[in-house]
Formats: structure tokens, C-alpha cells, sequence
């Protein structure tokens, strides 16, 4: 089987590596493949070199062009592996920077100024009490600690900020992202979301629930959780942030593959403010 054609220009082309860079910066998918791949080379490059180094020393027909000769080859061995199926280092990195595209994405996808990096500890703190006594009665009904539930409509709102809203700008008090599916037969909003497609985020307009009030809202939450099989893999998880998110995550609760993570980060960022508030 004849080697793959590739070009060589992560060592030759600096015009190439500007244009690469250039579209990288735009978030060109396949400016990103191939800047992983140009990375993967680059490393392999760098172990052939170690491992010629490691040698027990030069042959009868070694000379400094004869080890000119090696580096290129080396070079070029290394850019043709990691264009085939390579060490795995370039499917590692594509995963690295398609979950930071995407926490890009919704960032940018935001309205300006409901970030949560915009909530102060104060709006933050003031959420987290208005949440306390229904997510406790809804944490006993799943077998969750309430501090996750908390945590979770946090991170489905921007901490209360962001919650989908009617033409009028009334706010559906739908704390845990819920949409309105052919079940519902209740009141909705139409409002843009942001999905996951293989771990690419899209932007999409998504029918979601509202509802009268925030202990609707909690009720209707703890009813899908409960009556719903798929998420049976998410109740009595008691304190375990992880084993919570994940069972949500298996039964397509979130499309985001970054969710647990960020629900972990959620929760962190809750017990640094209870931890706050007894300090003070």
C-alpha cells in the first residue's frame, strides 16, 4: 500500500502555517483536524529524534549529511503518521478543542450581560437561598443533595438570569431547561438554545415549558425525573455530583458533552459561597 500524500508544510511552508493558523483562529473544523495532525507530527518528529539520539552510537556510513538525510525522513515519516491513524494525540486534541469551540459558542450565544461570569456572589447567594426550601423537599423526593439541584437550575439559567421568556419578556420560571415536548399540554416559550450535534454546538429556536412560578417549576422537574425510566440512572445519587450529572447525561437530559463538568464546576462554586457566608 503506497503512503498518503502530504504536504510539507508544518516544517517547510511558513505561508501554509499562517493560512492553517488563520482559519484555526475561525474555527474552521478543518483547519483544527489538521492543526491537531501538524501537532501530532511535530511530537512524533521529536520522539524519532530522541529515540536517534538513544542509539549506541554512529555507523561505518554515518556522516553529518547522512544524519541531514535522517532528520528529513524523520520528518516526513512523522507528518504521513499523523495523517493516517497516527498515535491517537490528534483525536485527543480535536476533543480538547471542540468542547472549547463550544463553551466559545455559548458564551458568545449569550445576551450580553446574563453571563454567568457576570453574577456577582451577591446575586449568586441570593438565587441559592430563594432555591433552599424547594430544592430540599425535591432533593428527599429524588435522593439528591439539594445543593446539586440548586447547582443544576444555576447552570441551566446563569444563576436565574437567563430563563426563557415569552414575546413580552415574561420569564417562564423554567429553572431546569425543560421544553415542551408532545406530552406537555401545558403553557410555552419560544426561545434560542443551544444544542450539541457530535459535539459541535448549534444555535436552534426550541419550545420550552412555563410555568406559574419557581415551585412549578420544581415539581414538574421532580415528576420528569421520577416517571421518566431514563433518568432512573440519575435518582438517589445522594451527594455525588458525577453520578448524578452522568445519569441525566445517559438519559439525554443535556446534549452538551461538557455537561457534567460544568454541573461539577456549579456545585463547587455553590460550596465556596456557603463556605463564604460562614466565614463572614
Amino acid at each position: 500500500m503506497s503512503a498518503p500524500t502530504v504536504s510539507p508544510s508544518f516544517y517547510a511552508d511558513f505561508q501554509g502555517l499562517d493560512r492553517l493558523r488563520a482559519s484555526a483562529a475561525r474555527q474552521d473544523p478543518q483547519a483544527l483536524r489538521e492543526a491537531a495532525r501538524q501537532f501530532e507530527g511535530l511530537f512524533t518528529a521529536m520522539m524519532l529524534k530522541s529515540m536517534r539520539q538513544a542509539s549506541l552510537g554512529n555507523g561505518l556510513g554515518d556522516s553529518e549529511e547522512t544524519k541531514t538525510y535522517q532528520d528529513m525522513y524523520d520528518q516526513q515519516l512523522s507528518l504521513q503518521l499523523a495523517h493516517g491513524k497516527g498515535l491517537g494525540l490528534a483525536d485527543m486534541l480535536m476533543q480538547q478543542l471542540t468542547r472549547a469551540q463550544a463553551a466559545h459558542s455559548s458564551a458568545a450565544a449569550a445576551p450580553a450581560g446574563t453571563g454567568a461570569d457576570k453574577v456577582t456572589s451577591e446575586q449568586r447567594a441570593s438565587f441559592v437561598r430563594s432555591l433552599e426550601p424547594l430544592a430540599q423537599s425535591a432533593g428527599n423526593s429524588l435522593g439528591v443533595a439539594p445543593d446539586t439541584l440548586i447547582a443544576q437550575a444555576a447552570l441551566e439559567t446563569g444563576w436565574g438570569r437567563n430563563m426563557p421568556a415569552d414575546s413580552a419578556g415574561r420569564s417562564s420560571a423554567n429553572l431546569f431547561g425543560i421544553k415542551a415536548g408532545d406530552s406537555w399540554h401545558g403553557a410555552s416559550v419560544a426561545a434560542t438554545t443551544t444544542e450539541f450535534d457530535q459535539g459541535t454546538p448549534v444555535s436552534t429556536q426550541a419550545a420550552f415549558r412555563s410555568y406559574g412560578g419557581a415551585s412549578q417549576s420544581v415539581e414538574d422537574y421532580v415528576s420528569l425525573l421520577r416517571n421518566s425510566p431514563r433518568y432512573a440512572g440519575a435518582l438517589g445519587a445522594g451527594s455525588n455530583v458525577q453520578a448524578f450529572g452522568s445519569g441525566l447525561q445517559r438519559g439525554g437530559y443535556a446534549t452538551d458533552p461538557d455537561y457534567v463538568n460544568k454541573l461539577v464546576a456549579t456545585v463547587a462554586t455553590l460550596r465556596q459561597l456557603r463556605a463564604a457566608a460562614l466565614k463572614s
